[in-house]
């Protein structure tokens, strides 16, 4: 395994770890508790955040910039949607 790989796999796990933080944080009872998984999730994030740098300056994760037309209508659609109530 390269470097690369390795650093794609560390982004993957970051990813997935979050995913898994929020989950619980979610459905968690303890409010404690709660609060330190979201503590873990924020920090989760930033390691991502920089993992994520540090691939993109070595040209291994390149994001294509989305054309400004099309963050418009997203941003239009998802503005005008309401949350549900249950």
């Amino acid at each position: 395994m390269n470097d690369q790989e390795r650093m794609t796999d560390f982004i993957c796990s970051e990813k997935k770890m979050s995913a898994n933080y929020d989950t619980f944080a979610s459905e968690c009872v303890s409010l404690s508790l709660r609060d330190d998984f979201l503590k873990i999730f924020n920090q989760s994030h930033q390691i991502q955040t920089d993992l994520f740098k540090m691939a993109q300056s070595k040209g291994w994760y390149q994001v294509e910039q989305a054309p400004q037309n099309k963050v418009s209508q997203a941003y239009t659609r998802f503005s005008n949607q309401q949350p549900t109530a249950q």
